[in-house]
């Protein structure tokens, strides 16, 4: 889930909207683990009658006009609230129940019984596999929360050029500290909102050197959970169409539904998940992506049982639980003392729903997809303009990370 915690803010609602009674006593905790999950089931039903999932002829027309709102959006709506609902709490948070590498993200289970650390590993090896990964290669993490794939790249591939792209000052700092303690020369963290930044905009320098950053383009993008919080999609992957060599691919991991594709809206007290953790966000169909195919073309995709991603959220929210004691403290300097308990709680509730809704109907409802995109043939024959001044030669590019990184090791 690549969206960062200073003082949450809540997603206005009408004055008429509120949490019923209910949410209100599964947020404090007055109710078992089993009624809560039971209840998330029923509100998983109603999403799908609500979303046509029976009826075809209903389902193409909601796709119809949602396909028009998204074309006329800007490229992300919400995205103050999205950072703010995920990734502005201390990394320590996540850091004490999450696994080893961090990854906020559904993990991989090949035979049903790894662990987190190993399901995490999984993961990052069929990116790796599908991406057609390779040392050597300019590689961009878009959208790349706290550093699991960006920091597992960089050490896979020492001979590789990394660059990380968050939106985050505070995944930023979490991911330097951990470049410097690993001693890593190939990793760039660059802080920046994808709706307004262009590595090519020589104004961006000051944010990191931006327009060398980019030299010739990249041999591979790699964005894991961020598509979910877009909208318009052709300015998007417009955008990560410049940012690429011509033969260069961008990979992308995101949660889907196979057929349905709809916004996260807040509409009455019952839509606790956009509310409080996907203000702004989107669930793709599997096919979505077909219909933004101006400046990338998926050339290949894969579908991830919904049953990987359950199992992800029932270990994050076990590790949670063993670690109440030491992660309350964080949730009371982030929420303040009269509500820590209570957004313990809703984060409890936020990983038991992600755990019910890919683990309904056995997984076959929502799930994970993958998607190899390249550059249409057309657009082989045509030079894109990288930069005022041309392209910067990856020598050039080699030498600013090594001054960067000489930097960071003297400053700490």
């Amino acid at each position: 889930m690549s969206v960062s915690m200073t003082q949450p803010t809540q997603s206005p609602l009408p004055a008429e909207i509120s949490d019923g009674w209910l949410i209100q006593w599964c947020e404090r905790g007055w109710l078992p683990d089993s009624l809560v999950r039971l209840g998330m089931r029923a509100l998983m039903r109603q999403r799908l009658q609500a979303e046509h999932a029976g009826d075809g002829e209903r389902r193409t027309e909601a796709l119809e006009r949602l396909l028009v709102e998204l074309r006329s959006s800007p490229i992300a709506i919400e995205t103050q609230a999205a950072n703010t609902q995920h990734y502005e709490v201390p990394g320590d948070f996540f850091h004490a129940h999450l696994g080893p590498r961090l990854k906020y993200s559904c993990c991989l289970y090949p035979h049903g019984d790894e662990s987190l650390e190993q399901a995490e590993i999984a993961m990052l090896e069929r990116y790796a596999e599908r991406a057609q990964l390779a040392d050597g290669q300019r590689i961009l993490d878009l959208g790349c929360g706290w550093g699991s794939l960006s920091l597992w790249l960089a050490e896979r591939y020492p001979n590789a050029q990394i660059v990380a792209l968050s939106n985050s000052g505070g995944q930023r700092a979490f991911i330097e500290t951990r470049i410097a303690e690993r001693g890593l020369h190939n990793l760039r963290v660059v802080t920046a909102n994808i709706v307004d930044f262009a590595f090519e905009d020589e104004g961006n320098a000051a944010r990191g050197d931006a327009s060398v950053l980019l030299a010739d383009g990249f041999d591979r993008i790699l964005s894991i959970e961020m598509f979910e919080h877009m909208k318009n999609y052709g300015l998007l992957l417009a955008k990560v169409a410049r940012w690429l060599r011509d033969d260069g691919k961008l990979f992308v991991h995101i949660f889907a539904h196979p057929t349905l594709a709809y916004h996260f809206e807040v509409h009455d007290g019952s839509d606790w998940m956009s509310r409080y953790f996907f203000t702004g966000g989107t669930m793709p169909s599997e096919s979505l992506f077909l219909h933004f195919q101006d400046d990338l073309r998926v050339a290949r995709q894969w579908w991830v049982d919904g049953t990987h991603y359950e199992r992800t959220a029932n270990q994050w929210l076990a590790s949670l639980d063993a670690a109440r004691e030491h992660v309350m403290p964080m949730l009371v300097t982030t929420y303040g003392a009269r509500d820590a308990a209570v957004w313990f709680q809703r984060w409890r509730m936020f990983y038991m729903a992600v755990a019910e809704l890919f683990g309904y109907a056995r997984g076959k409802e929502w799930g994970v997809a993958h998607y190899l995109f390249d550059k249409p043939v057309h657009k082989h024959d045509k030079q894109h303009k990288l930069g005022k001044q041309g392209p910067v030669s990856s020598a050039v590019l080699g030498a600013v990370l090594g001054d960067l990184s000489n930097s960071a090791s003297s400053a700490s």
